[in-house]
């Protein structure tokens, strides 16, 4: 570690391979909390490269059990967090819309790190298990195009870092690459970042991980989520070329909202509100999930253009399809509980 940590205080990069051997390292009994503490703080006084993120995403994905690449076709549309907008659940809302839609995905998350309220928070007071096995995830993206993987559950190994980065109370490597650890190797990705300096990093992070699609998303108001309050800056990744543009609500025939509109609250009242997006309530939730939606399908390749995403986003809803996806998932989680009994 000394090497690496030497090199990162000259403000040189790592290569992959060193990254990879550095985080190995770190997942050992021989690292200390003063070598973990010393290398994520240099990594970030330096700046964390593409190679650097893609490094130690490998190597916390080796760690999971869960990892598996027999599935075909599977996107996630995970946020990094640390938006600080506290929004209802954006993105586990628009997943249900996604799968709706035709589109499997393996919706990765974890309970509130700076929101009221995290993906894992809201699914579980719905009824859904956080702690589905590789063999439950598998079924479920096959017979209902979504599952959901509890970030504790899938990476436990993580556990080693969790003391450390409370104590450094800043924001780290592990703040941008939360959304890439996903063991279900994905073909597709919508990630959205509240860090618009990011945007071009991420897209070839994912492209060094074999995303063959990928949106990455920084919102009005620097969300990181898409807004409807004005600009989102997007940057797209396809077939290893990045383009960027970006996307006012007006260009796809969405009213304008200011993100206020769509806060949300504890883990009852975001439940709430994704039952009513669900059921096709109007209003700023509904349209921002559209939104959102939209944006995942064409990132999956699922639609030619992001304001058809959107219409297959309101036929999903319309059709009562995304839903069902919930409903499901609950049935599922009650039947996987009382077998376990």
């Amino acid at each position: 570690m000394k090497q690496y940590l030497e090199k990162l205080l000259r403000k040189e990069d790592l290569t992959l391979n060193e990254m990879k051997e550095a985080s190995a390292y770190c997942f050992t009994s021989e690292a200390n909390e003063t070598e973990l503490a010393a290398f994520l703080t240099a990594l970030k006084a330096k700046g964390e490269t593409p190679e650097e993120m893609a490094g130690l995403v490998e190597v916390i994905r080796a760690q999971s059990s869960q990892t598996t690449g027999t599935l075909m076709n599977v996107m996630d549309n995970c946020g990094t967090g640390g938006d600080e907008s506290y929004s209802f659940n954006i993105s586990t809302t628009s997943a249900f819309v996604i799968a709706g839609a035709g589109v499997k995905v393996a919706k990765h998350g974890n309970r509130s790190i700076t929101s009221k309220t995290g993906s894992a928070d809201v699914l579980e007071h719905l009824g859904v298990s956080l702690s589905f096995s590789k063999e439950h995830v598998e079924q479920l993206l096959d017979e209902n195009n979504i599952a959901f993987l509890y970030a504790p559950h899938v990476h436990k190994a993580m556990k080693r870092f969790g003391k450390v980065r409370k104590e450094l109370r800043v924001p780290t490597i592990f703040n941008l690459i939360g959304p890439l650890t996903n063991p279900i190797n994905l073909d597709t990705q919508l990630l959205g970042v509240y860090r618009s300096d990011m945007l071009e990093a991420l897209a070839e992070t994912l492209h060094k991980l074999g995303r063959k699609r990928a949106l990455v998303v920084n919102g009005a108001g620097g969300m990181d989520e898409a807004s409807l309050a004005g600009d989102n800056h997007i940057t797209l990744l396809e077939e290893g070329d990045i383009t960027s543009f970006t996307l006012h609500p007006d260009d796809v025939g969405l009213p304008v909202y200011d993100n206020t509109q769509i806060r949300g609250g504890d883990s009852k009242e975001n439940a709430a509100i994704l039952l009513k997006v669900l059921k096709g309530e109007p209003g700023a939730h509904l349209d921002t999930v559209l939104l959102n939606a939209g944006l995942g399908i064409y990132a999956n390749g699922a639609a030619p253009s992001i304001t058809e995403g959107i219409n297959q986003a309101k036929e999903s809803i319309d059709s009562g399809a995304a839903l069902e996806r919930l409903q499901h998932l609950v049935s599922f989680s009650n039947k996987t509980a009382s077998e376990a009994i």
